[in-house]
């Protein structure tokens, strides 16, 4: 089986795919990361088990021909794509390969919203293809009922030629990551509590609304908050923060090795997104144990958190409700046996038994053929 990415840059897509590698590569399947560069902060992070395959080529279009030529000479069972430039990609080699090989292309966001985002020529071309590419595919699957929908009025395809898979987030490895220790000074005994997020410093992760919250939640309370992750928009989050007289009480410490050690000791997680696909971060915090809060933003997070029922649900663009929302869950919290159950809904066991009957038509891949040598 192949998997097909661009990069290994610090994207969430890139992270799903390295762990459904990994997990079918631990069933003793062959497993091939194709790649148009070999480049990203995750590419010390390719699994054992998994060889990787660089077509080095400059742009993903260009790859089109490269990739056909590995289809043809390789012919894996099954290509899995990620992200809608690739998954075009994808769908012309297969085209001009004419082999066997089932097509899987998967959605991770917002299709309409990230196309109207985008102002790149190249890639607004590769999504108005797809309409006429997807129904091409073996497989079309959405990690979320709400990017299935939106893929669907976006393409025009029927909605139930879209399957809905979640992504395997809860790896078997994240339970022991969340009790390691943790040095960093906020979580000692008899700290302030400490409201932690995670992402890409980018707009639509809109931390800016959650300095914003914070600081009204600062005048009822003493608390601290938590930014992990790097973007673009950290200098305007830094002077928000300063401009808002909380700055000594907001920390953004950048990426952690092991973040889960971190959340599983703040008071609170918090997902302030103007619109997801299926929000990783969310569903690590649950397993954590963790009372979340979020923006009842398109995509899966309404799905994640049961309408509501395992963390608050907060309307867009209302600071205030943001900062009522956390003061309730601080003294409210859900239990962590009540997060639970909808958790194992997204382990990556349960990812790797599903996308491998999609791309093999078997239970559990089995009579996976074999790499060609």
């Amino acid at each position: 089986m192949s998997l097909f990415l661009q990069d290994l840059h610090g994207g969430g897509a890139e992270r799903v795919m390295l762990r459904l590698a990994a997990g079918i590569a631990e069933r003793s399947h062959p497993v091939d990361l194709v790649l148009i560069r070999r480049e990203g902060a995750f590419i010390d992070a390719i699994p054992p088990g998994v060889r990787p395959v660089v077509l080095n080529t400059k742009r993903t279009l260009n790859s089109v021909a490269a990739l056909a030529r590995y289809l043809r000479r390789e012919r894996p069972a099954a290509l899995l794509s990620a992200l809608v430039h690739v998954n075009v990609g994808a769908l012309l080699a297969a085209t001009l390969a004419r082999t066997r090989t089932r097509t899987i292309v998967t959605e991770h966001s917002q299709i309409t919203r990230n196309f109207s985002a985008n102002s790149s020529t190249t890639v607004r071309l590769a999504y108005r293809m797809v309409p006429w590419l997807y129904p091409r595919a073996t497989r079309i699957v959405a990690v979320s009922a709400g990017v299935a929908d939106d893929l669907a009025q976006f393409s025009g395809m029927a909605v139930d030629r879209i399957n809905v898979v979640h992504n395997g987030i809860v790896t078997p490895d994240l339970h022991a990551k969340a009790v390691e220790p943790c040095d960093h000074p906020w979580f000692r005994p008899g700290e302030p509590p400490v409201i932690l997020a995670a992402g890409r410093m980018v707009d639509v992760k809109d931390f800016a609304a959650l300095i914003r919250a914070f600081a009204l939640l600062r005048t009822r309370r003493d608390a601290r908050l938590m930014i992990l992750g790097e973007g673009e928009l950290r200098p305007d989050l830094e002077l928000l923060a300063r401009t808002l007289g909380v700055a000594d009480h907001v920390a953004m410490p950048g990426f952690f090795d092991n973040p889960y050690a971190l959340m599983s000791r703040a008071a609170v997680f918090v997902q302030s997104s103007r619109w997801e696909g299926l929000p990783s971060v969310l569903v690590e915090a649950m397993a954590c144990g963790t009372p979340v809060v979020a923006t009842d933003c398109p995509g899966g997070t309404r799905e994640i958190l049961d309408d509501g029922r395992l963390g608050a649900l907060v309307p867009l663009d209302d600071d205030q409700a943001m900062a009522d929302a956390i003061g309730h869950t601080l003294d409210n919290p859900v239990p962590a046996n009540a997060m639970a159950s909808k958790v194992e809904q997204f382990t990556l066991e349960r990812a790797v038994d599903t996308y491998l009957e999609l791309a093999l038509g078997r239970p559990g891949g089995q009579g996976l053929p074999e790499r060609r040598r």
